[in-house]
């Protein structure tokens, strides 16, 4: 028993600092969670395609600015300037052509980047603030003049710059998900920015000083960032103090069990040892939740599959007749999108009024969006594809897979996160293909850029699972977000409270 009790107290000295800073960066987590930076919304009001605005077709834009294949289209507008948003065929930067001329916006996604994060910023009357008006106007050149004065010249809080990253930095880390975004700073005392993800109109995340402070400190002290210089060893690190601090709580536990708290009234040393005693027993379960799901997670993280499905249109073919698309949808157009499956060209057109991902104003809050209205129109012959959504969706879970469509056992729309799909993963709508095969694989791939957003399997789920309900105690999510974020932060803190009367023991005891 003495051997017991050496080993519990060496080994409870050698991790004693590491799981004050894990439990109490796990305390200030939930706190993080809630001073986000206040923006007007997370979704940009749909409205409906301006018909008058499309004098140029498409093909022509493209062939004036010698344009002659392309991956993705798509219409957007800056403020009342409508353009065509072109990723040119193995190009990572969309170029704008102007719906009206055809001519290039220079600059074009610097642009729409910073119009974009003002919208989200200070709402949907922002862009238009500083767009000129009455005879002002009709002195501009053309609409791509208008637009670019629109966004220099703005109101409200100035942009001090728009950067575009291709990869993670230290405020806009891997669980973030989302590449390439721009990040898009303003003039204001709290320094926020904005991350825009300008080829879908995504809102990717805000961040102002308080919360890269925070973000900062709980990267250094929670998950090691300062080690990154051992490379892979930092994992070697790290699983190895999680594992005596899981070794050491179970040495507690069995001393606890094997031994009894002596009575003796008046010593000091005898009594923090029965406070430390009864603590412990009490705690422990949490603390081998917390390491054990810990370790797991740690040891099972898999890298994140990013593909996206691209196919290569020519010019020619890829006009389109939004008043046949309107008919063929049957209501106002408020997004179009060209897609290639199983040899045939479809656009992609999503009905005004439909829902998506416009109608979430906080998705961190509410968790879910409404599901859009989406129809595919032929390209040859305008006719529509039935149940065009979940046949796209299956055809691309394939292309991802390589497996037979006769492998799928089931299609689902996810409109909102859940255990099996959370907010770690960012994309809604998403479309859920499981697989019968390979521990019933899942892919959830977005339809709206062709993105692999995760891919799952039963074991992949253990892990999460684990994580999610002994790391953060989502099995009280039932009862909310504060009440979960309440039992993590409580039982974080009693970790410091196990440690904090462990080393007064061992000072006593010295003493």
């Amino acid at each position: 028993m003495k051997g017991l009790y050496r080993w519990h107290r060496r080994l409870s000295l050698i991790i004693a600092l590491p799981v004050v800073l894990s439990a109490g960066s796990g305390f200030l987590h939930p706190i993080m969670t809630n001073i986000r930076p206040v923006v007007a919304t997370q979704g940009l009001r749909s409205v409906a395609i301006d018909s008058f605005s499309l004098h140029m077709p498409l093909s022509a834009a493209l062939d004036s600015n010698h344009l002659d294949s392309i991956s993705r289209v798509r219409v957007v507008h800056i403020d009342t300037n409508w353009f065509y948003q072109v990723q040119r065929w193995e190009a990572d930067v969309p170029v704008y052509l102007s719906t009206k001329t055809g001519k290039k916006l220079p600059m074009g996604d610097w642009l729409y980047a910073q119009w974009l994060a003002r919208e989200f910023l200070e709402g949907d009357s922002a862009g238009r603030r500083g767009r000129p008006s009455g005879d002002a106007e009709s002195t501009l050149p053309d609409c791509c003049g208008a637009a670019t004065l629109c966004v220099l010249n703005a109101k409200g809080s100035q942009v001090t710059g728009a950067t575009r990253l291709t990869d993670f930095d230290r405020d806009y880390n891997e669980v973030n998900r989302l590449l390439p975004v721009y990040r898009v700073g303003f003039d204001r005392a709290d320094g926020i920015r904005i991350y825009v993800e300008t080829t879908q109109d995504r809102f990717a995340l805000a961040v102002d000083n308080r919360r890269a402070a925070f973000n900062r400190v709980f990267e250094y002290i929670h998950t090691y960032e300062w080690l990154n210089f051992l490379g892979e060893g930092k994992g070697v690190v790290e699983f190895l103090l999680i594992g005596l601090a899981f070794a050491t709580t179970v040495l507690g536990i069995v001393i606890f069990f094997s031994s009894k708290s002596k009575r003796v009234k008046g010593n000091g040393t005898v009594r923090a040892r029965r406070n430390h005693r009864y603590t412990a027993i009490i705690i422990s379960l949490f603390t081998l939740a917390f390491t054990f799901s810990g370790a797991y997670h740690l040891a099972y993280k898999q890298p994140r599959d990013r593909r996206v499905v691209l196919s290569r249109f020519g010019a020619e073919d890829v006009s389109f007749d939004l008043r046949a698309l309107e008919a063929a949808a049957g209501g106002r157009v408020s997004g179009v999108g060209l897609v290639r499956m199983e040899g045939k060209r479809y656009w992609r057109v999503r009905v005004l009024g439909g829902g998506g991902r416009g109608g979430s104003k906080d998705l961190m809050r509410d968790m879910q969006v409404a599901a859009p209205e989406i129809v595919y129109v032929n390209a040859v012959d305008s006719t529509v594809l039935p149940d065009g959504e979940r046949r796209y969706a299956q055809w691309l879970a394939g292309s991802f897979s390589g497996y037979p469509a006769g492998d799928i056992v089931s299609t689902t729309l996810i409109t909102k996160f859940d255990r099996d799909y959370n907010f770690t993963d960012k994309r809604l709508p998403v479309w859920k293909v499981a697989y019968g095969v390979h521990h019933n694989e899942r892919y959830y791939v977005e339809t709206m850029s062709g993105a692999l957003s995760v891919r799952v399997n039963d074991l992949d789920l253990i892990e999460g699972y684990s994580f999610a309900l002994l790391h953060k105690h989502e099995f009280l999510g039932g009862l909310g977000k504060p009440v979960k974020d309440f039992s993590t932060m409580f039982w974080a803190a009693a970790q410091v409270l196990l440690v904090v009367l462990g080393l007064v023991l061992w000072m006593k005891k010295r003493a």
